[in-house]
Parts: C-alpha cells; structure tokens; sequence
C-alpha cells in the first residue's frame, strides 16, 4: 500500500491543472511544467485536489504511484513558490561571478570554470563566495548544483571546495609526523 500515492494533491488558487491521457500541464504564477506520466498511473480530479491511482497492484504499478503523486506535488510547488539551492565556496582564492547567464567559477585551477545556465534556471551571486540556483523544476535545479558542486568538491582534509549551505564535511586528520 502507498502511503505517499494515496494523499491528495491540493491545488492552489492561481494554478491551473489540464490532465489529457498521461500528460499533464501545470500552469501557475512562476510558469508552466509538462511531463508525460507512465500508463500505470491516472488522475481524477476533485474539486480543490488531484488524486493519483494505479491501474493494478503489480510491483512496477505501486512504485510508480508514490512516484507520480510526488512529482506532481513538485511541479505544484515549483510553479507556485519555485525551488532554490544554495551554494557555498570554501577555499583561498575561491569566487564566483556571474557574467551575464553564465557563471564564471575561480576554484584553484589554471583556468576559470564557466557553466551556463540552462532554460528556466536563473543564478545569482550576491557575494563572491555564494551562489545561488533558482527555477521552477526541481529536478533541473538539482542537477545543475551537483553539476556546479562537482567542479570542485570539499576535499576532507582542509575542507575546501564548492559545498551545499549547511553541508557538513567530515574532517580526516592529516599526517601525524611521527616515524616508525
């Protein structure tokens, strides 16, 4: 039984959700999210909510239940409120700037990393050691920070490199110094 799929998705004022077959639009006050959803899953809607069913209770049809009913709650708040991530850099000489669309990273190499930003992504850098990530998918503002995150990530002994904010590194000690 799917505890996630069987809860209703509550629809907002100002969110206007069209269902055709297995694709569906949501429109909102950030914008518009489509996504086309297996054949396992449909929705019904009730007057304020959605609700999502499977077809059958195979294995593969309970797991993409709570899935579906997940990513349409997503799409929900990222057209309402919008999805955001914050990154931190850590290091002597580490700094973002932002160059117009493109993100320009300063993280310990010869060269300057550049990182573009897709469509429906926005960056900011309000200081040279923060970067912020905004969107309205999820999904999209997920992967283009782990993509940022990987250019340099922290490192354990000094701890520097590109990090989440509120990332905790666990630290490793160094060379103790003493010979055997």
């Amino acid at each position: 039984m799917s505890r996630i799929g069987n809860q209703p998705v509550a629809v907002p004022s100002g969110v206007d959700i069209s269902i055709s077959g297995s694709d569906v639009t949501v429109k909102g006050p950030q914008g518009t999210l489509q996504r086309t959803f297996p054949e396992a899953v449909a929705f019904t809607r009730d007057e304020d909510s959605i609700v999502v069913a499977r077809s059958n209770d195979e294995r593969e049809s309970r797991a993409l239940h709570g899935l579906s009913r997940a990513l349409l709650a997503n799409m929900v708040v990222g057209v309402t409120d919008g999805y955001r991530k914050v990154l931190k850099t850590v290091g002597v000489g580490y700094r973002a700037a932002l160059k117009g669309q493109t993100l320009e990273l300063q993280v310990g190499f010869s060269h300057p990393v550049t990182v573009e930003a897709p469509d429906g992504i926005t960056f900011e850098v309000p200081e040279p050691t923060q970067i912020i990530i905004t969107g309205i998918d999820k999904q999209a503002v997920g992967q283009i920070a782990a993509d940022i995150r990987a250019v340099r990530p922290p490192e354990p002994y000094k701890g520097k490199g590109i990090r989440y904010e509120g990332e905790q590194i666990r630290r490793k000690a160094g060379k103790s110094g003493v010979s055997g």
